[in-house]
């Protein structure tokens, strides 16, 4: 049986549409004079957020751009100085960005009613979630533990995030656990820890909407959008997508059956 949910934060749990840490990469990258888009922006949300930068650097026209302006390819000294402007921006933000995805606190009172421990990992630092973790629980979220990529020996895609929650958490064997996640490393953190993973669409970094822009968008524009990001999920390998965080304990008895049925992940 499904025994603990391991949740992301930005962007599945607060942060509608994980804007926080898409505005300071932004900018931190317009004041060394490229122009990055917000898809090449958000293409590595989940990661560590100084993986993130090397990440973005790494493709092919961004690091052309810089060559252009700064006459070489960007080397490891480029990503600490990207990521030494990163920090600092982050920190003082970071507390606005910590308000509860309509429908989280719900599920997460429905899943404590059937016992369900709720875990949490992140792409964020200890020192960020130091911030978030106060202002969410002033919101009414507090999950029963957090692991961030200080805590172990590398972060997502690696699965040791998942592994120190079910440590934490007294859960094993990894099947009966579910992680949850807006972004493509959130789905391959799930995978490669062999956890039911389950990707979340509405209010998540790959669709890259507001709330407003969700209401307002036409309905069959949306649904298309809303595919193609589920298409990805479902191509990293996620187990299920659900357009909504309420939507999540409608699946747990589909997969407590499966279990019992003698299924894995």
């Amino acid at each position: 049986m499904i025994q603990a949910v391991v949740f992301d934060w930005a962007g599945t749990m607060v942060d509608y549409g994980c804007f926080a840490p898409l505005n300071v990469f932004m900018e931190v990258f317009r004041k060394r004079e490229i122009a990055i888009t917000i898809e090449e922006a958000r293409a590595p949300m989940g990661l560590l957020k100084r993986d993130h930068i090397g990440e973005i650097l790494r493709m092919e026209r961004v690091a052309s751009l810089w060559r252009e302006r700064y006459g070489q390819l960007p080397q490891e000294s480029d990503i600490d100085a990207l990521y030494a402007d990163f920090e600092p921006m982050m920190l003082a933000v970071v507390h606005q960005y910590a308000e509860p995805i309509p429908g989280a606190l719900a599920l997460v009172d429905r899943l404590r009613q059937m016992d369900i421990r709720i875990g949490s990992t992140t792409g964020y630092t200890a020192e960020m979630m130091a911030i978030v973790t106060v202002e969410a629980n002033k919101r009414g979220y507090a999950p029963d533990h957090l692991v961030t990529p200080n805590d172990v020996p590398a972060g997502r895609p690696y699965p040791w995030m998942m592994y120190e929650n079910a440590a934490a958490l007294n859960v094993f064997p990894m099947f009966n656990v579910i992680k949850v996640g807006d972004t493509v490393s959130d789905v391959q953190e799930g995978v490669n820890a062999g956890a039911w993973t389950i990707g979340v669409v509405k209010g998540g970094s790959e669709l890259g909407m507001s709330e407003d822009e969700v209401v307002t968008c036409p309905p069959d524009k949306l649904q298309e959008r809303m595919d193609v990001v589920a298409a990805k999920f479902r191509q990293e390998g996620a187990h299920y997508v659900i357009d909504s965080i309420g939507e999540l304990d409608m699946l747990i008895p589909v997969i407590n059956q499966r279990l019992q049925r003698g299924e894995r992940p």
